[in-house]
């Protein structure tokens, strides 16, 4: 796309990376940057050093903060505040293990950055988003070992005295309320599903014509045996988490690439140690701190005898005045490097290096569609399987030699309701239904919808076979009148009807008939009726073969009255028409 003029979103603009993607856009003349960072503090640096980097620019500069990871009410309060908070930690679980909705999409503060639906920009919608934030570390490193341990040690703890019977002070019940709730709030596999689902919702809201996100491997470009741990076993399972959700973003990514009508997507994914940001002496800074001096005189040891080492009982150690001061390379989020620690991490045979700039120039031409060749998500568009030639003719084999069983065996193969999800089995029911009572789109078509409900009523009256195959597989039936299901406590719970308590409201009734229910109402079946209606009226605009039988069309016709050269209804091709038509379900890629 062309940057100039154009208004471009760069999340984590302050970072080495953001900062580089930042003076390369400059470069690009875009109409408005806006700069994103997690702090008030680092987004309006990050604005004045572009400023006087390019004094002036005509391009307007805007600085945004806040965590994009959690809603509004949130965006400015530190994770542990989050935590310690049991309205906060609700509000977490409702935005991230809940079902998506609107109030989710809404409350994001994410959605409302790009929507252009917030107080630092009303109205402001970005045309590109360049996303420099390192996701896969900001989940990964929340550590869900270090909570799931808090969680088991107070469990263990509690139960002695539950099943043991010990005089010991038992583990308060609030305690171990939190620790759970903590741990559920440090699950990022759901809070990346809900990042990405935001983010394409909003996105799609908003008309963005691209994202490109600078990714990670997780290991700067190694393999298992890196030798860089957090301090536990090698490899390190904080380290492997963060290369799994570096792995589980490309592929969310990559299915947004593949959805009709979403932006353009890319990612470049470094695989090197990026460096560096500056290299300076004076104080040593850790996670933004500086690193106060401590030593411990030799007569002032601990002397390890066998007994049980606390560091809490040792009082050698004394703290110094001042604070470490050093020379160091800056390299950005991952802090500072002395220089024999970044002589190490870049020695070939090691993490090595690439440049913030290397980064920032391969970003700015993939998104005004210069390839590059770096684009990740282009290479696995390019090198996974598609649909093959000897599969499309051998389906056609596979569907006869089954129609052939139907009728060797006297049954018809519906639904199993194991594919899933629900809805597939509930409208192949239903189309089943219409053509077992009218077996034409054509007959469908000219009746009324509530001479359809009768019918097809009728029949699920009368064929136990054919309500047995339904209620079996958990898909109920619901009568014409809207309070009758036919269901049954088949001893398991495969559905959220089945295993949750809920209202009888015509609201979740309805909710459950349009998802999960075969419904036999006058309103559905008005539906189905408007469904085979658009169907032929579909056929019956395409031209004949011999005006047309060229490769164009998918489903040639010779005349209205027939489709996919079938006159019996085929509930598979019909609810397949369903998906791809009305839930906007199309393969975007053939």
């Amino acid at each position: 796309m062309e940057i100039k003029n154009r208004t471009i979103l760069v999340l984590g603009g302050y970072g080495l990376v953001g900062m580089a993607v930042c003076r390369q856009l400059m470069e690009e003349s875009p109409a408005m940057l806006i700069v994103s960072s997690l702090l008030e503090d680092e987004a309006r640096k990050a604005v004045e050093r572009l400023r006087a980097e390019f004094a002036g620019s005509p391009v307007k500069l805007l600085p945004v903060w806040g965590n994009v990871f959690v809603r509004t009410a949130l965006k400015d309060k530190t994770r542990p505040e989050v935590l310690a908070s049991p309205e906060y930690r609700r509000w977490v679980f409702e935005d991230v293990l809940a079902e998506m909705s609107d109030t989710t999409l809404q409350n994001s503060y994410l959605a409302q950055l790009i929507m252009g639906r917030t107080d630092f920009a009303p109205g402001i919608v970005p045309d590109a988003i360049v996303d420099c934030i390192n996701t896969a570390t900001a989940l990964a490193y929340q550590d869900i070992y270090t909570s799931a341990a808090e969680v088991l040690d107070i469990y263990d703890r509690a139960r002695e005295v539950w099943y043991m019977g010990k005089e010991v002070a038992s583990p308060a019940l609030d305690d171990y309320v939190a620790a759970v709730e903590r741990l559920l709030a440090s699950l990022y596999v759901p809070q990346l599903v809900r990042h990405v689902q935001i983010l394409y919702e909003a996105m799609r809201h908003a008309g963005t014509r691209a994202y490109l996100k600078v990714g990670t491997s997780g290991t700067g470009g190694m393999g298992l045996n890196i030798p860089y741990t957090h301090g536990e076993e090698k490899p390190s399972r904080v380290l492997l988490s963060k290369a799994a959700m570096a792995g589980a973003h490309s592929l969310l990514l990559f299915l947004i690439a593949r959805t009709p009508g979403a932006p353009a997507i890319k990612e470049i994914k470094p695989t090197a140690a990026i460096t560096w940001k500056q290299i300076g002496y004076g104080p040593i800074k850790r996670r933004g701190r500086e690193i106060p001096l401590f030593d411990c005189p030799p007569e002032h040891g601990v002397v390890l005898d066998g007994q049980t080492f606390d560091l809490e009982q040792h009082c050698g150690g004394q703290r110094l005045d001042g604070v470490l001061e050093s020379v160091y390379i800056d390299t950005g989020e991952n802090g500072y490097f002395s220089l024999a620690e970044f002589t190490v991490i870049t020695t070939v045979g090691q993490m090595e290096g690439v440049t913030p700039e290397d980064i920032a120039f391969n970003v700015v031409c993939e998104l005004k569609g210069i390839s590059t060749g770096r684009d990740i998500i282009g290479a696995l568009d390019s090198a996974v399987m598609s649909p093959s030639y000897r599969a499309g003719v051998l389906r056609h084999r596979a569907i006869e030699f089954a129609r052939r069983l139907e009728v060797e065996h006297g049954v018809d193969s519906v639904a199993f309701e194991i594919l899933g999800p629900p809805r597939l089995s509930k409208l192949l029911f239903e189309a089943y239904l219409l053509k077992r009572a009218y077996r034409t789109m054509q007959a469908v078509a000219e009746s009324d919808p509530q001479s359809i409900s009768r019918t097809v009523t009728q029949l699920v009256c009368e064929d136990g076979r054919l309500r047995s195959s339904a209620i079996s597989i958990g898909i109920p039936i619901l009568m014409p009148d809207g309070r009758t299901l036919l269901c049954a406590n088949r001893g398991r719970r495969d559905h959220r009807w089945e295993w949750q308590s809920w209202r009888a409201t015509s609201e979740e009734i309805n909710r459950w008939a349009e998802t999960e229910w075969i419904d036999l109402r006058v309103s559905n079946m008005a539906g189905w009726q408007a469904r085979m209606a658009a169907i032929l009226a579909e056929a019956s605009r395409l031209p004949a073969p011999d005006f047309d039988s060229s490769s164009r069309y998918v489903r040639p016709m010779s005349n209205a009255a027939t489709w996919q050269l079938q006159p019996e209804i085929n509930i598979g091709e019909i609810v397949g028409w369903v998906f791809i038509h009305e839930e906007k379900g199309e393969r975007m890629k053939i």
